[in-house]
């Protein structure tokens, strides 16, 4: 009689790594759909164009100077700690979008949330990158989790503002980062050993400045500009379609990301990062022209392909205690990007021309990819050490 062969067990990385992207997506939700609803009704909200752009940037701005502050209390207090409050502060963060109006009454709310996304965040990429062997899969798989709640949050998202107005969906995002507390409380206690930075500032290399613009382009520029020319190909329904699309856009994370990790382990990271960048400097100039909702849907594939990319690259590049901090820097070298992103958009768009506006960008984006290319693989120091 034949027997079966016992199911290969989890490992306690695994774990800790899917804990805390379900953490991160559980919180995730009121963030990206303020992303979706703020352009579009920004007068309900008492704010203007260029105020949504402040906003909207404000979450990014607060992690360049809070980065090093948030990793230093995560090094020292371990990822259980450190997410609980987040999490907690996220739900705090989600009631006040249903209920609160002005630029001075929700940028605390979003300085608030900058801080949060940046404990979790860290966490994730912490935790995925604890063990290199099968970094970039369980980067992947992590992507995957973290993307879970946004794709289901910005349809029905979309949906109540089309019946209801932009309020009520906040609230109900506000009880599911209640929810995920009880995940937070199966995170790892321990604290994470560091090293005592060497310098506070070095110039920024090519994979800090590919982040910026990754920052820039494709978590700034792309985001605010398809919530604002969609209001104007598709008055009326324009929310619901953009919601649906960026809806697609976590979809493709759950379904590619993992795609990505493992095209990673075959073909390698840094040469996939240079490609998957080129092709998506293309499609920015395609959705500057005009062919909005078509590249639109490629960059959200793109975009979903490289996200789990960076963290093992770095990792391999600083391993030891310094990998906590180059992944920290790294994320505030994004951060500067994707704060600068809304910025120009809400400044720009009113006034300037899209094939202007995306073209610049999309040649920046392949410059830095390129950049990559030709650095030297050799492991390269953290580029901030940030300090409070």
């Amino acid at each position: 009689m034949s027997r079966t062969a016992p199911a290969p067990q989890t490992s306690p990385t695994d774990l800790n790594s899917r804990h805390a992207a379900m953490a991160l997506g559980l919180s995730l939700p009121a963030d990206v759909v303020l992303y979706l609803l703020l352009p579009m009704y920004a007068s309900q909200f008492g704010v203007t164009l260029a105020e949504v752009g402040m906003l909207l940037a404000a979450n990014r701005l607060v992690r360049i100077a809070g980065y090093g502050f948030v990793a230093r209390f995560y090094a020292r207090n371990g990822d259980r700690l450190t997410c609980t409050i987040a999490v907690v502060a996220a739900a705090v963060c989600g009631l006040g979008y249903a209920t609160l109006s002005g630029f001075w009454a929700l940028l605390p709310l979003r300085l608030t949330w900058g801080l949060c996304f940046a404990a979790l965040n860290l966490s994730t990429q912490a935790l995925a990158t604890a063990d290199p062997v099968g970094a970039a899969r369980r980067n992947g798989r992590s992507r995957a989790f973290i993307a879970m709640g946004p794709v289901l949050a910005l349809p029905l998202g979309a949906l109540l503002a089309h019946w209801t107005g932009p309020r009520t969906i906040f609230a109900i995002l506000a009880v599911f980062s209640l929810l995920a507390y009880f995940v937070t409380r199966r995170l790892p206690a321990a604290p994470h050993p560091v090293t005592k930075p060497a310098r506070r500032f070095k110039l920024p290399n090519s994979l800090d400045s590919w982040s910026f613009m990754e920052g820039l382009a494709l978590d700034g520029l792309f985001i605010v500009g398809l919530s604002y020319l969609g209001k104007d190909l598709l008055p009326g329904g324009a929310v619901i379609v953009a919601g649906v699309l960026m809806a697609l856009r976590y979809l493709a994370e759950i379904l590619l990301s993992p795609v990505g990790g493992r095209m990673a382990e075959h073909f390698g990271a840094e040469r996939l990062l240079v490609s998957l960048s080129l092709v998506t400097a293309i499609a920015l100039v395609g959705f500057g022209l005009g062919w909005l909702w078509s590249c639109a849907a490629l960059i959200v594939v793109l975009r979903a392909l490289q996200l789990p990319l960076l963290p093992p690259i770095v990792a391999r590049r600083t391993p030891g205690p310094e990998r906590v901090q180059a992944l920290a820097a790294r994320s505030v070298w994004r951060d500067i990007g994707a704060g600068a992103g809304p910025l120009i958009a809400g400044l720009l768009l009113p006034v300037a021309s899209p094939p202007w506006i995306y073209g610049v960008a999309a040649l920046l984006l392949a410059l830095a990819a390129l950049a990559c290319g030709w650095s030297s693989a050799s492991p390269q120091s953290t580029s901030i050490q940030e300090s409070t």
